[in-house]
């Protein structure tokens, strides 16, 4: 199972992120902001005109389109593992207490959950950061604050389920507390489910940090990351369609990365899907 398609292609592509995020001052052949006015919107080097010293070519102000890829990875990837990070203790802790407690806990839970997923979450977080203001932290609380609602929906209606089975109520005719059997009993049989929401989750916050560095109101100006390039690109498309396509083809690889990572874990973990599939074959 470790050597499925989805785990080899997506730990790959995944892997490929971080190394590429915490090699980037080493693998950068430039400066991502160093500007060279003499070599604007230059091809790939492997094109009519590019020039070696900038592999994947420059852009409207001659900075390394290559170098700027490397450390706009390196904004990427802190923001998908700590965002995610952090969506899902929230999230999960609210599930749990919601889901096993039930009642008007459930209910209180319940109803902030659906109040708070009224509002389409790239327009809230949009709003959030006009408030916080620009950085890379606060675009980690920006879909923190988003991005939670998720992990609390879906588990809560999973530890609803868990605490029908037999286990749970055995559990407490032997005296277990409340912490115990929800870490004994409860959580470990949500691991699946939380692996495929925390992967699911790395990729959305990839997607809505290029939104929001799109847009402007992401990190500081002198921070390169994927969103800018694809805003400063779309002017020059004609004359370096990679200035646009390069960093919008990393945003796919890596939402690939997360999602095929998740999706072949979750059935690594999960018995029950690995059950179904042998017997639909």
């Amino acid at each position: 199972m470790l050597g499925s398609p989805r785990v080899v292609v997506g730990g790959g592509l995944v892997l490929l992120l971080l190394l590429t995020a915490l090699l980037a001052p080493w693998l950068a052949p430039n400066d991502p902001n160093a500007q060279d006015l003499v070599n604007v919107l230059l091809p790939p080097a492997w094109a009519t005109g590019g020039d070696p010293a900038f592999p994947l070519g420059t852009d409207n102000l001659g900075r390394c389109i290559l170098s700027r890829l490397l450390y706009g990875a390196r904004v990427a990837s802190y923001v998908a593992i700590t965002a995610s990070f952090f969506a899902m203790l929230i999230g999960t802790a609210l599930a749990v207490v919601a889901g096993y407690f039930r009642g008007w806990v459930d209910w209180t839970i319940s109803r902030i959950v659906d109040v708070w997923m009224s509002f389409p979450p790239v327009i809230l977080s949009l709003v959030l950061l006009l408030a916080f203001g620009a950085g890379v932290n606060r675009v980690v609380l920006g879909i923190v604050l988003v991005g939670w609602t998720r992990f609390c929906r879906v588990l809560r209606a999973e530890v609803l389920s868990l605490g029908r089975r037999d286990f749970v109520p055995a559990a407490r005719l032997l005296g277990f507390s409340h912490l115990r059997i929800i870490g004994k009993e409860i959580l470990p049989n949500a691991l699946s489910l939380i692996v495929t929401l925390i992967s699911l989750e790395m990729a959305v916050a990839v997607i809505v940090e290029a939104i929001l560095s799109f847009t402007g109101v992401s990190v500081e100006a002198d921070i390169p990351t994927w969103g800018v390039m694809i805003a400063d690109g779309r002017t020059y498309i004609d004359e370096q369609p990679g200035a646009l396509a390069f960093p919008a083809l990393a945003i796919f690889l890596a939402v690939l990365g997360f999602n095929l990572l998740g999706d072949g874990l979750r059935r690594l973990f999960d018995p029950r899907l690995g059950l179904s599939r042998s017997q639909a074959t």
